[in-house]
């Protein structure tokens, strides 16, 4: 099975080595005839350098490489959301594409496929850091920000350095089921438990370093009386902000309403219980102050397209 790993200068050296250990570990597995046969494929026939100054080897230049593949990949780097590439790569770019059963983008690699005229009408993802610049690069396309990965038809795009890992095993689980995704996420020791529609970041990640901010002061709150009924005059009493002025101030931190940072605490710490416990779903359900385990059933299902009962069947699985 062919596939084209495009790697150009600054490029993020896991956004190559995440997938090539993926699929090399995947052929121990299978049998010769069905191997991956991966092509690192950059500007030069020579050296390509990460942006931590590592150098890989890439086996053709891009103008001299017309071989269809399976799966075309991208790798992302940290200067691609600034980067234009010439008008002779996109012009290969989207012709490889065309030529290929699938296509794909590791983090910020999202871009060169968009120049490539690739995204339009298409939903996809990138590190949640670059997901404001994508979609105003290329508003046609419908940029999902806290996903780890998406699969629109025959693209798939994901979230930043790990999330190739994760995209990469899916693609091992499609082409070859699940225990074999399963065997190469051991051989690696990584988790196989994230879906693409999981979210990118927990709500903690919006505290920043400051424990004293807004946001963490909400946190806290929220934390400590994670099974109450919080409203949002509740909260904006607790951390001694004006109810009139609440919401945007938090919003403007947080990037997000304190209704859905709430929302996004409970779901966190019922699949914590989900995980660990064979605790009821109405017992969950109560104890992350859900009203019902209905209501948390739909806000499970709208943050990570999954229903409580399917994830711990999905998680208990992949154990």
């Amino acid at each position: 099975m062919k596939l084209t790993l495009v790697v150009l200068d600054g490029v993020q050296a896991l956004d190559v080595a995440g997938p090539l250990d993926v699929f090399t570990e995947a052929n121990r597995f299978l049998a010769k005839k069905d191997h991956y046969d991966i092509t690192l494929v950059g500007e030069r026939p020579d050296g390509v350098m990460c942006s931590s100054g590592m150098e890989f080897k890439v086996h053709h230049d891009y103008p001299n490489y017309h071989v269809d593949a399976e799966l075309l990949l991208v790798a992302g780097g940290p200067r691609f959301p600034e980067y234009r590439p010439a008008a002779a790569l996109s012009a290969w770019l989207s012709q490889r594409a065309h030529g290929a059963r699938r296509v794909g983008a590791v983090c910020n690699g999202v871009f060169l496929l968009g120049h490539a005229g690739l995204l339009t009408g298409r939903e996809i993802t990138t590190h949640w850091d670059h997901a404001e610049r994508l979609s105003g690069q290329f508003p046609q396309s419908n940029v999902r920000p806290d996903k780890i990965f998406v699969r629109d038809g025959n693209l798939f795009t994901c979230g930043g350095v790990t999330a190739g890992i994760d995209l990469c095993l899916a693609l091992i689980a499609e082409d070859w089921g699940h225990d074999l995704a399963m065997k190469v996420a051991k051989q690696l020791i990584v988790y196989i438990r994230r879906d693409g529609g999981q979210s990118q970041y927990s709500p903690y990640l919006a505290v920043g370093p400051d424990e004293d901010s807004l946001v963490a002061r909400v946190l806290k709150y929220v934390t400590d009386h994670i099974s109450d009924d919080l409203t949002i005059e509740d909260i904006a009493d607790a951390v001694g902000v004006s109810r009139r002025t609440f919401s945007r101030a938090f919003a403007k931190h947080a990037q997000v309403t304190p209704s859905v940072f709430v929302d996004q605490v409970r779901i966190d710490f019922a699949r914590k219980l989900l995980e660990e416990t064979d605790v009821p779903l109405k017992t969950i359900a109560f104890r992350c102050g859900f009203d019902n385990a209905t209501r948390m059933r739909m806000i499970f299902s709208r943050q990570l397209q999954t229903t409580p009962k399917q994830y711990r069947e999905r998680f208990r699985d992949k154990q």
